[in-house]
């Protein structure tokens, strides 16, 4: 469902990989019996226009249901953990001008990579809580 990578692709305003997002989710947040019926009824297939049709916006995400805001919310901060460090700390180093002068232009690259992923992370974390 994911893809190869097993990953969603986040923007700051919506799910940039929000088909994939909505089926994992819907699956995911179903009993065991839903899923069984969910499948022998080829409800892949069978989603409905709006369904198909709608955007996750951050507005979006932020009214899902309970169970599926857990499950973002858990994933989000079992991903921020695979960082070495956290949000404060990437700010803090490209605040200090002295540090961030010292790393080489890939590095500092990487930090800002890093710094932008893990913001949009922590809104996601604010708009599933």
């Amino acid at each position: 469902m994911v893809g190869e990578e097993g990953a969603f692709v986040l923007g700051w305003d919506e799910v940039l990989t929000e088909e994939e997002l909505s089926v994992t989710l819907k699956v995911l947040c179903m009993s065991e019996e839903e899923f069984k019926e969910y499948k022998e009824e080829d409800g892949w297939e069978d989603d409905s226009e709006e369904e198909e049709n709608s955007t996750l916006t951050n507005e979006a995400l932020s009214r899902l249901k309970t169970p599926c805001k857990k499950l973002l919310y858990d994933s989000v901060l079992l991903t921020l953990e695979s960082y070495g460090a956290d949000l404060k700390a990437e700010q803090d180093l490209l605040n200090n001008k002295e540090a961030y002068e010292k790393l080489s232009r890939r590095e500092q690259q990487a930090l800002h990579v890093r710094y932008g992923q893990k913001r949009i992370l922590h809104q996601l974390l604010e708009l599933v809580q």
